[in-house]
C-alpha cells in the first residue's frame, strides 16, 4: 500500500474528529470496531492522500463515508464526487450512508459493507413465479 505524507495539521484534525464523534459514527464505529465485522480491521477518521475519511479497512482498500444533511446540497455533493474519484483512482472503493441509514437500519449498512469488501455475496433478487 502506497503511504501518503499527512500533514500535522490533518493529523491534529483527524484526532479531533475521532474525539468529538457524531452519533451515526459512534454506532457505526461500535459495530466495525475491533475486528467485529468478519475480521475487517476498521480506522476512524483515517487521512488518506490529504483527505480525511470516516471509516476505512486499508486490507480491502474500503472506505465508508457517512453524509449529513449537508451532504445533499448540490455544492457539497460535487466536492465528494471530486473526492471520491480522486480516492477511487487510489484503488479505494467508496460507500456512502445517510446518517439516518445508520442510525435506523444498522444491520442493512453493515450487511452492504460486509459485500462490498468481497466477503458475501449479494442476496438473490425474489424469484418471480411462473404463471401458467
Amino acid at each position: 500500500m502506497t503511504h501518503h505524507r499527512v500533514s500535522p495539521a490533518n493529523r491534529c484534525n483527524a484526532r479531533k474528529m475521532r474525539k468529538a464523534m457524531t452519533d451515526a459514527e459512534l454506532k457505526l464505529w461500535n459495530e466495525v470496531r475491533a475486528d467485529r465485522l468478519m475480521g475487517m480491521a476498521f480506522r476512524r477518521q483515517m487521512p488518506i492522500a490529504g483527505y480525511i475519511v470516516d471509516f476505512a479497512c486499508p486490507a480491502k482498500r474500503l472506505i465508508v463515508e457517512l453524509d449529513g444533511s449537508q451532504h445533499a446540497s448540490a455544492e457539497v455533493a460535487a466536492t465528494d464526487t471530486v473526492r471520491d474519484a480522486k480516492l477511487e483512482a487510489l484503488g479505494w472503493t467508496i460507500l456512502r450512508f445517510w446518517n439516518d441509514d445508520v442510525i435506523r437500519d444498522i444491520d442493512n449498512v453493515c450487511q452492504h459493507i460486509v459485500i462490498a469488501a468481497g466477503l458475501a455475496a449479494a442476496p438473490a433478487p425474489p424469484r418471480e413465479e411462473l404463471v401458467p
